[in-house]
């Protein structure tokens, strides 16, 4: 009787398990690309820093100019890819079995990593845009 219960449940715990693989290689997929586009517009925003440490702003206060607005574009980022995500669990309900769709551990995970991932993005580079000569920047403009 166990075995033939297993057999009726190998495609659902199939399925399921290649939807976690792909959510998986999904949440990667997204830390890459938020650390591209945040590295990106910090790099972009270089010379800005050079020229505000130029006129006397600290490390610190540019920093922090940094992750904020990096945290603010993550906030947004993942308020609307929450209303999307709770929008579209319609279609996966049927997959799911013994999980709510809008399961709030696994929404709250993903949140904070991509939240990690996108402050992570904007310290790197922030960092490496902190140590550059106010000088060169003057000069560049």
């Amino acid at each position: 009787m166990g075995q033939l219960i297993e057999q009726s449940l190998a495609s659902q715990r199939f399925a399921t398990m290649l939807l976690g693989i792909f959510a998986g290689i999904a949440l990667i997929l997204g830390s890459v690309g938020i650390y591209g586009v945040m590295a990106y517009l910090v790099t972009e925003r270089t010379h800005e820093m050079g020229i505000r440490m130029a006129l006397g702003a600290t490390r610190n206060d540019v920093m922090s100019l940094v992750l904020k607005y990096g945290l603010r574009l993550a906030i947004a980022g993942l308020g609307i890819g929450l209303v999307a995500s709770i929008g579209l669990t319609r279609l996966l309900a049927t997959l799911l079995f013994g999980v709510s769709p809008t399961d709030p551990l696994t929404l709250a995970v993903v949140g904070v990593v991509l939240l990690g991932v996108a402050l992570l993005a904007c310290y790197i580079p922030a960092r490496r845009a902190t140590r550059v000569d106010p000088m060169v920047a003057l000069r560049y403009e």
